[in-house]
């Protein structure tokens, strides 16, 4: 790839990550936005942008929207907890679709929407590593575990070249304890992407996507060296904003209150019902 991106498609263009990523790809060739939803309010077209009412369940809308782009970023899927049988459908057979997809129309590249919640167990004192063994903090972290893992699969079997993404938390500011090291400023969110689409020589990268933030958690090293992407923003910039004292910083998971039981029961069967 070059560092000019060319035809790209998006999946889940509707959604919030996609507006960061069309701010990265303003200057694409030609930018597909694909999303079963209409346009969100406010939504102005650029001229080289296309909206494509599809969902990815639909292998005949991806093979006639993936034809002759130079890289997909697949954004759709269910952004956070919900009952493991919809995470599978939506995220894990989502991207198997994408991927599957891509690879039949010949599209080199796909940038996959991860998170950093695929490793959301690990404790608050460890600095975690994309070498590092998944460890998710619900089924949600699962669902995005096992999408990087079929990731992994296209790039090692058909050699198509994966950009997985470990979006942190994508905020205009800072607002909690916890985003002093997980904040993904909106600039950020934008460049992380656009080096995922353009960088050269990818094969299969997994890189966490997060503010250069004192605080910190997450090593960037593996972004920098297979994105060539280092952020600029840092939420500690807000931290005086932000009421102190927050057992967050305690101890316990990265994952902070999306990590534990509470998180996860919700979401279980009742086998009495």
């Amino acid at each position: 790839m070059t560092g000019t991106p060319g035809r790209t498609v998006v999946t889940g263009a509707a959604g919030r990550v996609a507006a960061a990523v069309r701010e990265g790809l303003r200057d694409a060739g030609h930018l597909v936005l694909l999303d079963r939803l209409p346009p969100p309010p406010g939504y102005r077209a650029r001229g080289n942008e296309t909206w494509v009412r599809a969902d990815i369940a639909d292998p005949r809308a991806l093979a006639e929207a993936f034809a002759g782009a130079d890289a997909v970023v697949h954004l759709a899927g269910i952004p956070d907890e919900a009952p493991l049988p919809d995470l599978l459908r939506a995220n894990v057979e989502g991207t198997h679709n994408v991927l599957e997809a891509a690879r039949r129309a010949g599209v080199p590249r796909v940038v996959l929407a991860s998170s950093n919640r695929a490793t959301g167990n690990y404790p608050v004192d460890r600095t975690v590593t994309a070498a590092d063994p998944p460890r998710p903090d619900g089924f949600y972290g699962v669902s995005k575990a096992a999408a990087e893992a079929l990731g992994r699969l296209y790039a090692d079997a058909f050699g198509l070249q994966v950009a997985a993404v470990r979006i942190g938390s994508l905020e205009e500011r800072p607002t909690e304890a916890r985003h002093l090291a997980t904040w993904l400023s909106p600039r950020d969110c934008a460049g992380f992407f656009r080096a995922a689409v353009t960088a050269p020589g990818v094969t299969f990268v997994a890189a966490y996507a997060v503010s250069a933030n004192a605080r910190r958690f997450w090593d960037l090293s593996a972004g920098e060296a297979g994105l060539g992407y280092r952020p600029v923003d840092d939420a500690e910039a807000f931290a005086a904003e932000i009421p102190g004292g927050d057992p967050f910083w305690d101890g316990g998971p990265q994952g902070g209150a999306y990590a534990g039981p509470g998180a996860l029961l919700p979401h279980l069967p009742d086998p009495g019902r």
